[in-house]
């Protein structure tokens, strides 16, 4: 995305070049230009200066083990797409007990990047007793306007900002404190109303992504439960491959014949009322084909875009699947070529990279592709809540490990086959089972009024809302409540009157 507020000088006077200690390096004499010049500090903000009790502390890879009880949030946990830290076997470590330094982690506390991914920003979601920040993040003390300055710390004005402040050349870019010296604008037009109108909608985004986590924790507990209290007599023990075994596989470079496999497809296969080889799902009228081959050779040249285009393709990634089976963001190609498009109901399956994350579009959709690196998961004229049970299923094998056991490893680009498919057996759950799971995906009925939204009523409403909404409504939602929240910012900053409205 290309810089909407940061200035590149046409001439520079020679004590600028003094003040500069005569770096002649363009990116030090860049400056922010904000038409409108009503603004704070980041540092504005705090209740007190920044101490070093606020910042993280490096423990030392020593100190990771296996398990623990204490846990080191990197830097990896904070990422550009969420507001909530990013808790996955990557990004939180266990650590030795007795290297754990107390925190005092809260709900609400605002956490800050340094260095790396410098000037990201998330909220704590609860409290994180357990758990201490790595020497890259910094836990900001902050009392008033909290979400106000969280929302403008999200935005691109104080990325841009950072970035020429931080020299691009090092190999790790540390930023210090100098992000304590980024501009917050303030509005000048029907100011309380405005910095209301911020703050309601970034705590509401805030609580959409929360139960986005919820739910999905729920499906995987719900999943879980239901598999395993519900196994027929039998007792599983692990054996060692037979030559048989060998051979229906095919393959000798495979986790396919170790225990934590062995187990779970022990436990599919047990399950009360059996299970399903998925291409035989839905009386065997299964579909699995490869997503859009988007090679120049094989669709000629295309035009990419980061921003919708009319009469462009919105195309899916599998870089941006998450946990969730929701899509992070979109990006956006142009083509003169009909391109296999994704119809409603069909999983989306990733076959390359992180193998094993899935999304479905629980609605009609037009113009939306994915790439070859995925595959359409198609069930001709099956229930869409039977759709969402099976990617909700494979999204449980894949947070299992299970789906990286069968797949093509160690070749240094893994890959899941399209005939390895016969491998994934579904457990055949009852049909009111299977509607429970995909209600906390995708609810129906769940209807999102915004034109009843006032800046009194909003919060109500819209928790209202979220109570029955699943993952599928929650993401959509909260993607909306972030468009009308960086045009309120671009708004702002641009010295305009905002439009205190909930539709876009």
């Amino acid at each position: 995305m290309s810089n909407s507020y940061v200035k590149t000088p046409t001439a520079i006077s020679f004590s600028h070049i003094v003040e500069k200690d005569f770096t002649l390096s363009s990116s030090q004499y860049m400056d922010l230009v904000l038409p409108n010049e009503n603004f704070l500090f980041v540092r504005d903000f705090l209740s007190r200066p920044l101490q070093r009790k606020d910042l993280g502390v490096e423990v030392g890879s020593l100190n990771y083990i296996e398990k623990s009880t204490h846990y080191f949030l990197r830097t990896k946990a904070l990422q550009q797409h969420t507001f909530l830290p990013e808790v996955t076997s990557e990004t939180v470590l266990p650590i030795m007990p007795n290297s754990f330094v107390k925190m005092n982690l809260k709900k609400g506390d605002l956490i800050i990047s340094k260095d790396s991914n410098i000037g990201e920003i998330v909220i704590l979601d609860k409290d994180y007793p357990n758990y201490m920040l790595s020497g890259a993040l910094y836990k900001l003390p902050v009392s008033e306007k909290k979400y106000y300055l969280f929302a403008f710390v999200k935005h691109n004005i104080f990325r841009e900002q950072l970035d020429f402040m931080v020299p691009k050349g090092a190999t790790i870019r540390h930023a210090k404190t100098l992000f304590l010296d980024c501009k917050i604008p303030l509005p000048n037009h029907n100011i309380e109303n405005t910095i209301k109108f911020v703050e309601l909608l970034t705590q509401a985004i805030i609580n959409k992504e929360q139960l986005i986590k919820e739910r999905h924790k729920n499906i995987l507990n719900f999943i879980e439960q239901e598999l395993l209290s519900n196994q027929k007599q039998n007792q599983f023990t692990f054996e060692l491959p037979t030559i048989k075994e060998i051979e229906k596989v095919g393959r000798l470079d495979t986790g396919m014949y170790c225990f934590d496999y062995k187990q779970l497809n022990y436990k599919i296969k047990n399950y009360l009322n059996g299970s399903t080889q998925i291409t035989n799902l839905n009386s065997g009228k299964v579909s699995i084909t490869r997503g859009q081959n988007l090679q120049e050779s094989n669709i000629g040249k295309s035009i990419y875009s980061d921003k919708p285009i009319k009469n462009f393709y919105r195309l899916c990634l599998s870089k941006h699947f998450n946990h969730y089976s929701t899509v992070e963001k979109f990006t956006y190609i142009g083509n003169p070529l009909k391109l296999k498009e994704i119809k409603k109901g069909e999983i989306i399956f990733s076959c390359r990279g992180d193998m094993g994350r899935s999304i479905i579009f629980c609605e009609d959709v037009t113009n939306t592709i994915t790439n070859i690196d995925n595959v359409h998961i198609e069930f001709d004229g099956q229930e869409l809540y039977k759709s969402i049970f099976i990617s909700q299923f494979l999204t449980y094998l894949k947070l299992k490990n299970y789906i990286t056991k069968i797949a093509i490893t160690g070749s240094g680009a893994d890959s899941f086959t399209i005939y390895q498919f016969e491998f994934l057996d579904i457990p055949n759950f009852p049909e009111a089972k299977q509607k429970e799971i995909a209600l906390l995906y995708h609810n129906p009925k769940s209807i999102y009024q915004t034109n009843t939204f006032t800046l009194e009523n909003f919060l109500e409403q819209d928790n209202a809302f979220n109570e029955t909404a699943g993952i599928y409504e929650l993401d959509k939602t909260a993607k909306l409540l972030k468009e009308i929240l960086n045009k309120a910012i671009d708004d702002i900053a641009n010295d305009r009157e905002v439009n205190i409205n909930f539709n876009l």
